[in-house]
């Protein structure tokens, strides 16, 4: 069932990639139109699984199979967790949608990036809001929507462009609490109560345990291969996904050496390798194009 309107991408970007997606060892027989439209399709959509990276240099991925079932069954939501047939480090929680779920008169407009999380099975945090109706007060149930375009105006009271349907939640905060000269509050704006796409919420659950991380990027860290002692270098490592994968993968023994040019990201680098107890991580801010330097004044140029 498609609910989301289908990527839109260069005409050129659209061609390579059918060609690489349809050649004949891939789709056998089979229409290449139709199989490229549903791989769109597929693409615009949450996948059918939330992918939890177990942190196997602490416990056995078992162990952690099992505390986060009873962590579930205690919150009153008990789907599944499987482990992944190939992945010796990976947890998958089946991801129900989408669900039939009424719209409502009030909408609150957030950002795509918000938006991603909240079908990711997040609540809506006061930083991604970007509209809310006019005299929107604690306890309202709103629907809420996403702006896929980016074109809603912070603060906007109606929108009416491009959007999608997120699901319902119900207000935690003033409209006034949000849009102020002080800047907004911190914390959970809108709490989900009728999700589209219907996922647990996993912050602050099991937090030295289990990362929250796409299944792409951890077959990265796989296909790479590190052994404990080896010393590596992630030239663009912010927010610290693969980088901590690759630090668990040896056993938190080694270096991983880590830059990002933006100091705030390199930060939440260290502060999710400080979260899954790795210290064999160490974090630069530094643009990694000007990380090697035949000047030998630059050579203690990144800072720590």
């Amino acid at each position: 069932m498609s609910v989301f309107p289908q990527l839109s991408m260069k005409s050129e970007v659209r061609e390579h990639l059918c060609n690489v997606y349809t050649r004949k060892e891939v789709v056998s027989e089979l229409d290449k139109d139709e199989v490229f439209e549903a791989l769109l399709s597929c693409l615009s959509h949450p996948p059918l699984f939330t992918c939890l990276r177990a942190s196997t240099h602490l416990h056995p991925l078992q162990e952690t199979q099992h505390r986060l079932e009873r962590h579930l069954e205690q919150q009153k939501r008990a789907p599944a967790v499987y482990t992944h047939p190939q992945l010796p480090d990976v947890l998958l929680l089946p991801v129900n949608g989408p669900r039939h779920v009424d719209l409502l008169a009030a909408e609150v407009i957030v950002g795509a990036q918000c938006g991603n999380a909240v079908l990711r099975g997040a609540h809506v945090f006061t930083p991604g809001i970007l509209g809310t109706p006019k005299y929107m007060k604690v306890g309202d149930m709103v629907s809420v929507f996403s702006d896929v375009e980016g074109k809603c105006t912070r603060g906007a009271k109606e929108f009416k462009g491009k959007k999608v349907f997120l699901g319902n939640g119900v207000s935690e905060v003033d409209r006034s609490e949000l849009f102020c000269s002080d800047g907004p509050v911190k914390g959970v704006a809108i709490r989900m109560t009728e999700p589209l796409y219907q996922s647990p919420s996993f912050d602050g659950v099991l937090t030295d345990e289990v990362f929250l991380q796409n299944l792409p990027s951890v077959v990265v860290g796989h296909v790479l291969g590190p052994r404990p002692g080896e010393r590596i270098l992630d030239m663009c490592a912010a927010p610290g996904g693969k980088t901590t994968h690759i630090a668990s993968l040896m056993g938190n023994q080694g270096t991983v050496v880590a830059l990002d040019k933006i100091r705030s990201k390199m930060e939440k680098i260290i502060q999710n390798a400080k979260m899954l107890k790795l210290d064999c991580i160490k974090a630069y801010c530094c643009n990694s194009i000007h990380a090697v330097s035949s000047d030998p004044a630059q050579e203690n140029s990144a800072e720590f």
